[in-house]
């Protein structure tokens, strides 16, 4: 196509609004595609999707802010309290030394935090120091929560010490610790938040001089980020990311890899015709009755679910599909058209005809198919994760979908965990859909009165 023929197909495309609307969702998820990579390095967010510490201060299936925002909610946030930041009071005694440190905050949530556990470092001590916990409310009350002896990495979750929520009248630790007294005494009372300033007080006998000591309290909220997490405490905005560029390049790869080559290879038939064409005919047949879903399945099942893999069997399913014939109907007359005598008239090679001349002719009309060819194999991919197939390495939309269905998220109220990978998966749907059918009627003029 020339120049002045794309200028002269881009002014009418203009005309059909809903092609630019598609252009735009088409053009924000290319964007996101780009920058995923930058943002998130590939290895760093395999990594960080495996398993991670990165994840130790998420809470559990959290919903996304901005739909606690929606809601009109007070939820609270993640709030973290860092020992580096604290008044540290140091004494020393024969043999070490006791270190008094105030983790104090400031609670205004309208709601209780999820989970509260505290995390504590002393790396390189000959003796194991010991740490005796203090809970300090805003009214005055304190609250011993026992001793500890620490190790190199330690964590003490508050929320999981069945004691302490006997002595809390058999509320939580993390919403007994920071409900107002009295206020779920009633039967059938809900507790109620007791604002202001609060203080876990550690006493800590270290008998180590150069050792280090660090302590890090963390309450986790009931909302995370703008996708929310899951249930190992992942960020759901990574695997949201990192899908965008996965699923468009799975689904322009498979869409060029099959259109392209079925496309040569009907030309191939139908310019030589006789036992080649024959042959392709024959070929097409059997293959257009394979079930293709199946055999991924099979593949995915006996072999490997790596995507590459299932990205080269789509690819050489679709070779010989039924685009073939539809291909070989539309080239059989521009074969006996009067250019393609010239051509062969002043010596133009086999390989020339088939490449130079037949298969241009069609090429506008294919581009609309190829267009909403791409979204299939998006969703063939994603549907492949949803059963269980997809690559085990790759954060994508399918995973994220067959992760909350293994968890039943919809059963237990995380609407979240679907409703983002799906409305993801229906703008690509509706962006490659609604540019295509505009191109349909572009490069088709008897549609464009329809």
């Amino acid at each position: 196509m020339t120049v002045s023929r794309w200028r002269e197909g881009w002014r009418e495309l203009r005309r059909y609004p809903s092609a630019l609307l598609g252009l735009a969702i088409i053009a924000a998820l290319v964007a996101l595609a780009l920058y995923t990579p930058i943002a998130i390095p590939y290895g760093e967010a395999l990594a960080k999707w495996r398993g991670s510490e990165a994840w130790q201060r998420n809470p559990v299936n959290a919903a996304p802010l901005w739909l606690d925002r929606l809601t009109g909610g007070e939820a609270p946030r993640t709030l973290v309290v860092e020992s580096e930041m604290a008044p540290v009071e140091e004494h020393a005694f024969a043999g070490g030394r006791r270190l008094r440190i105030p983790l104090a905050f400031d609670f205004e949530a309208g709601g209780f935090p999820s989970e509260l556990n505290l995390f504590l470092r002393a790396p390189g001590h000959a003796q194991p120091p010991f740490a005796r916990l203090t809970w300090q409310t805003p009214d005055g009350r304190e609250l011993g929560l026992g001793g500890y002896r620490i190790g190199a990495r330690e964590r003490i979750s508050l929320s999981q010490d069945r004691a302490l929520e006997r002595r809390l009248g058999g509320l939580v630790p993390h919403i007994g610790l920071l409900a107002k007294p009295g206020s779920a005494a009633a039967p059938g009372a809900e507790p109620r938040v007791l604002p202001g300033r609060y203080t876990l007080l550690l006493d800590v006998l270290v008998f180590d001089e150069a050792a280090a000591f660090d302590a890090e309290l963390v309450l986790y909220g009931r909302v995370h980020g703008i996708a929310g997490t899951d249930h190992q405490r992942r960020d759901l905005s990574l695997a949201l990311m990192w899908g965008t560029p996965v699923a468009l390049a799975f689904g322009l790869l498979a869409a060029v890899g099959t259109t392209v080559t079925t496309l040569v290879i009907a030309a191939v038939g139908v310019w030589y015709r006789g036992w080649v064409d024959a042959t392709i005919q024959r070929l097409t047949e059997v293959n257009m009755i394979l079930p293709i879903l199946p055999i991924l399945v099979m593949v995915g099942t006996l072999y490997s679910t790596s995507i590459w893999l299932m990205l080269g069997v789509v690819v050489v399913l679709g070779i010989f599909s039924a685009g073939i014939k539809m291909y070989r109907a539309m080239l059989l007359p521009i074969r006996e058209a009067p250019y393609i005598e010239a051509a062969r008239a002043y010596g133009a090679s086999n390989a020339r005809i088939v490449l130079r001349y037949l298969i241009p002719r069609i090429l506008p009309v294919l581009i609309p198919t190829f267009v909403t060819l791409i979204p299939t194999f998006v969703f063939l991919e994603a549907s492949l994760a949803v059963l269980g197939l997809g690559d085990p390495l790759l954060p994508t939309w399918g995973k994220v979908l067959n992760d909350a269905q293994s968890q039943s998220a919809l059963y237990n109220g995380y609407y979240y965990w679907v409703v983002s990978p799906a409305v993801l998966l229906m703008l690509t749907g509706l962006g490659f859909a609604m540019l295509g059918f505009a191109l349909d009627r572009v490069f088709n003029p008897r549609l464009r009165s329809l």
